[in-house]
């Protein structure tokens, strides 16, 4: 038989086996279990008749699966009598293949087909749910979803047959076995859906990689400016730093991702290496976006800014030892989402903070030049913070998708451009760097900035 089944010849087979049953009980017998088994067939088999009363719940079984149903209150509808049979025939998960599940997810046939009548009553309408334990003909695959299914024949109204899951739900289920709970009798079974992933898309692939390596260079321009230059003793480079070095970092592994695949232990190792780089990446956001905050709420006092952020040291122990802690207890998934969203509320709060700050600035700096400046890197904060990746809950959308990709491979870029590039100190030293007259020491005094989130709100605090 191949894999696409026969429903028509299963659906024959099972209407035979249904009248052959239904001549095994005598109208009116009193209370008796049969069981017939053969290499075929599994056959139980119960009635109970007038003043038959145990109390309690029919269980019966065929091929190791189970079924309760309430016999007695089917009885009281039906004369005080009552049978029920519950049977496998063996092949016919072959006939009623897993091809007639009509669904978008590959598909298997997960368990034997297994039957339930109720051969010669009147009112086969079910007082409460019935109960199948359906064990499982192997173990669950990790993206499976077991379901439970119901043989719909609808051949005599001129329509196709096929496998439904009208009335039927999955009450409990685990590695080896599932209850399902069905609220009329039929044949059922049990079908595994696996979700295909979807195809891989040849554009977003290359578009991926090219922004990520525009991405890693930009990265490498703002880690050298950093490291290199002459920075105002009262900035504190250190979260940008780090938040560049595990960025730039996890995108470079991600570059690589595909060379180690077929190797266990190596694939093994670079999977937690990145996932200490990316939520590392993320606590260090967060830590950019709590520094960003205190600096714009001093803006707003009359005070000395005498060091911008937190101490160096604390920033160590919480950029490196909170991921480390995180990597070792918990998947990380659904916490680099919550960062997002602190990330965020941190950034909602700053842009309060900032609003008198900005309202008070000097009207040379409103002009409109200056305030074009000031929304930019208002916008590229949001992005540098990581408040973009939320974007990764809207990923069944080409749009959001590209869209994901052009901000998040690029928050090295907006580093550079907001931190470096705009920083009127660092482009003099980039100038003498190019024209290799580097002053000597003494001359020219020091190096002064603006607090490292622009030059505006240094004016604005003067």
């Amino acid at each position: 038989m191949s894999s696409e089944g026969d429903g028509e010849t299963g659906s024959m087979i099972l209407e035979i086996s249904d009248r052959l049953v239904s001549g095994m009980v005598i109208s009116g017998q009193n209370q008796s279990k049969t069981n017939v088994r053969s290499s075929t067939l599994d056959l139980s088999l119960e009635t109970i008749g007038p003043g038959n009363s145990k109390g309690e719940n029919s269980l019966l079984s065929a091929n190791g699966n189970t079924m309760q149903i309430n016999l007695e209150g089917l009885a009281k509808n039906n004369n005080d009598s009552a049978a029920v049979a519950f049977m496998t025939l063996q092949g016919m998960e072959s006939l009623l293949s897993h091809q007639y599940f009509q669904t978008e997810n590959r598909t298997e046939m997960y368990s034997d087909v297994i039957t339930a009548i109720l051969p010669l009553m009147n009112n086969t309408n079910l007082t409460e749910p019935v109960n199948f334990t359906i064990f499982h003909k192997k173990r669950v695959h990790e993206s499976g979803l077991v379901t439970c299914v119901y043989w719909e024949d609808k051949t005599q109204e001129r329509r196709s047959v096929q496998w439904s899951v009208e009335g039927c739900s999955v009450a409990y289920t685990n590695e080896n076995y599932t209850v399902c709970s069905c609220s009329h009798l039929s044949t059922f079974a049990l079908i595994l859906q696996i979700a295909e992933p979807p195809p891989e898309d040849d554009f977003l692939q290359w578009l991926n990689r090219l922004c990520v390596i525009v991405g890693l260079c930009f990265f490498a321009l703002a880690i050298l400016t950093f490291l290199l230059c002459s920075w105002n003793p009262k900035i504190n480079n250190t979260a940008r730093l780090h938040l560049c070095l595990n960025l730039a970092l996890s995108h470079l592994l991600l570059l690589w991702n595909d060379k180690y695949v077929e190797q266990e232990l190596a694939c093994t190792v670079m999977a937690g290496l990145l996932h200490f780089l990316i939520v590392a990446s993320f606590v260090w956001m967060l830590l950019e976006a709590l520094q960003l905050h205190l600096l714009v709420r001093r803006l707003s006092k009359v005070q000395v800014i005498q060091r911008d952020g937190l101490p160096r040291p604390l920033l160590y122990l919480i950029g490196y030892g909170v991921p480390f802690v995180i990597v070792l207890a918990v998947a990380g998934t659904q916490l680099q989402l919550g960062f997002d969203r602190v990330n965020g509320i941190l950034f909602c709060a700053t842009l309060w903070s900032l609003r008198p700050t900005l309202a008070n600035m000097k009207s040379d700096v409103s002009q409109s030049k200056d305030t074009r400046l000031i929304v930019f890197k208002i916008l590229s904060q949001f992005v540098i913070l990581g408040c973009t990746w939320i974007l990764g809950l809207y990923q069944s959308n080409l749009f959001f998708q590209v869209l994901f990709i052009l901000l998040n491979s690029q928050q090295g870029t907006f580093l550079f451009i907001v931190h470096c590039l705009l920083n009127k100190e660092v482009r003099e030293e980039y100038i003498k760097w190019l024209t290799c007259s580097f002053n000597k020491p003494g001359e020219g005094g020091s190096v002064k900035d603006a607090p490292s989130v622009s030059e505006d709100f240094d004016k604005a605090e003067e």
